[in-house]
């Protein structure tokens, strides 16, 4: 197969052990950076370009597409998918998951654990906002943010208006989440591919950090999950129509709480900690799905 690999850098980690996964099976992958493509369109026709040449003879797509350049992304998948080329990501997907209020309204739309939050555009609303999450301490988060950018920690309820307020004044879009304070500062990643999870992680923030995130300086270990918090990664990642996902979940009182739903999840903390090639399960999960496309009468059981 002919598998393209669409990412800003070769020498990125993930982006590199997909190529080297690809190739290992016998398979021509290549990387394109998709900033640098754009797209034509005419009646009945859609091409891809990338430089001076159109795009052709693709059979499989890997977005990795970064948070700054969802949008433009989006489109270039959309394209491809208008080809009737197979994507890891859907388009739909991938701008659902990015958008943190609307993951979260179909997260909870789907009956999928997750921290109780709240959204208000005006500051008039502080005090009730508050009040719906259960009080201080409590979760604030602004919609653009990742890698544990942009989210705090409100101990006190006056620190928790003074925050809040203070994102109002600046017009930023926030969410205001539980604190669940039984994590104790760890989170677990589950890699969710073909609606099963194949890998999992335990990641714990740095002493007197609440932010799990490895590149806030988190460590991580491998970890068994439960039945139940299997289900749960497998049903939020469903539910935003990913095939491929990083789900981010908290162990609670009340069960597994989903944080986040990524559509481009890093490679290098799972496959370190856990030592499971998960770019090669990558790989194995593009083999079923073009086959199936080519051969709808075959009997896939198991898949």
């Amino acid at each position: 197969m002919n598998i393209i690999v669409l990412s800003t850098g070769k020498n990125i980690y993930s982006t590199k052990r997909i190529v080297e996964a690809g190739q290992a099976r016998g398979h021509r992958v290549s990387v394109m950076n998709h900033t640098h493509c754009y797209v034509v369109m005419d009646k009945g026709n859609l091409g891809v370009y990338y430089g001076d040449h159109m795009v052709t003879d693709v059979d499989a797509i890997v977005p990795r597409i970064g948070a700054s350049v969802t949008f433009y992304g989006s489109s270039i998948i959309r394209q491809f998918e208008m080809k009737k080329v197979f994507t890891t990501v859907s388009s739909l997907a991938l701008v659902r998951s990015r958008d943190k209020l609307r993951a979260t309204q179909i997260l909870a739309k789907n009956n999928v654990g997750i921290p109780k939050t709240a959204f208000a555009k005006f500051p008039r609303d502080v005090d009730n906002l508050i009040k719906e999450v259960g009080g201080a301490p409590l979760i604030v988060k602004l919609l653009e943010g990742t890698q544990g950018l942009g989210v705090v920690l409100a101990e006190t309820r006056k620190a928790a208006k003074s925050v809040i307020e203070a994102f109002y004044g600046l017009k930023a879009n926030i969410l205001v989440q539980e604190f669940i304070e039984e994590a104790n500062g760890a989170d677990i990643r589950a890699f969710v591919i073909d609606n099963k999870v194949v890998a999992a992680y335990k990641r714990q923030g740095k002493e007197g950090e609440f932010r799990s995130n490895i590149h806030r300086g988190g460590s991580g270990h491998i970890i068994k999950l439960s039945r139940i918090e299997k289900e749960a990664a497998v049903k939020a990642a469903k539910a935003l129509g990913l095939q491929i996902a990083g789900v981010d979940m908290l162990q609670s009182k009340k069960g597994p709480l989903i944080l986040e739903v990524n559509s481009s999840p890093g490679l290098q903390g799972i496959e370190k900690a856990t030592g499971i090639d998960v770019a090669t399960k990558i790989i194995e999960y593009i083999e079923r799905s073009t086959d199936q496309i080519a051969n709808p009468k075959k009997d896939n059981i198991g898949h």
